[in-house]
């Protein structure tokens, strides 16, 4: 490996060191508390060196979002290439969500920054506007599930897209913050999963059209 190749990778290890030192420190303190000046001093660098990296705290918390928001949209990709669509598409996500986040503080960490910086649902609101491309397109694709689901007969014909999209998101947001807020060794994040999934169900089943079995909108 040449001299350039290894200042390569050093960049690159020290960017990913910078970015895990942060959802430590968001994992520990509540994203609202942790400045550029704890990043530096956890990561061991100059506060100088980190704004080489990162021009400022909002930058650093969208790289956050922007890893997890890649890591789903490659997921949401390979059902979609398979042709899996509408409801059993539905099933596949939350399955696909649950086995990528369910088992690390992940979730939380991503939560908290985007409430943080104005929360999913202004992404909604704004599309196009400055944010990640990855999360514009995992929320089109949340809605283009959801008009499946009607043209398959599955939800209400007359569900409004928009609000069961901005629906979904605005509860799952709600029960990450009220776990965030607990000491990190309080937080279960199965029960939090649990949680979600209890509501997920609740939710699909009352997109439903009058008259499908519950049995059909089973996500489990």
């Amino acid at each position: 490996m040449g001299i350039s190749e290894r200042r390569v990778r050093e960049k690159e290890e020290r960017r990913k060191a910078i970015l895990n030192c942060t959802k430590e420190l968001i994992q520990a303190k509540g994203v609202e508390h942790v400045s550029m000046e704890d990043i530096a001093v956890k990561s061991e660098l100059s506060k100088a060196t980190v704004y080489l990296y990162f021009s400022s705290k909002e930058e650093l918390l969208n790289e956050i979002c922007d890893e997890a928001a890649k890591m789903f949209h490659e997921y949401l990709k390979s059902f979609n290439e398979a042709g899996v669509k509408g409801m059993a598409a539905i099933k596949f996500l939350w399955r696909g969500y649950v086995e990528l986040f369910g088992s690390s503080n992940e979730m939380i960490i991503v939560f908290q920054v985007r409430n943080y910086m104005n929360s999913w649902l202004s992404v909604i609101s704004t599309e196009g506007e400055g944010h990640s491309k990855y999360t514009e397109e995992i929320l089109l694709a949340i809605k283009v599930l959801i008009d499946e689901c009607k043209a398959e007969g599955v939800f209400a014909p007359d569900l409004d897209t928009g609000i069961a999209t901005k629906l979904l998101l605005s509860l799952f947001s709600m029960i990450v913050e009220q776990s965030s807020k607990l000491p990190p060794d309080m937080r279960k994040l199965p029960a939090v999963i649990e949680e979600m999934t209890n509501t997920f169900q609740i939710v699909i089943r009352g997109f439903a059209r009058e008259g499908i079995e519950h049995s059909f909108l089973n996500i489990r």
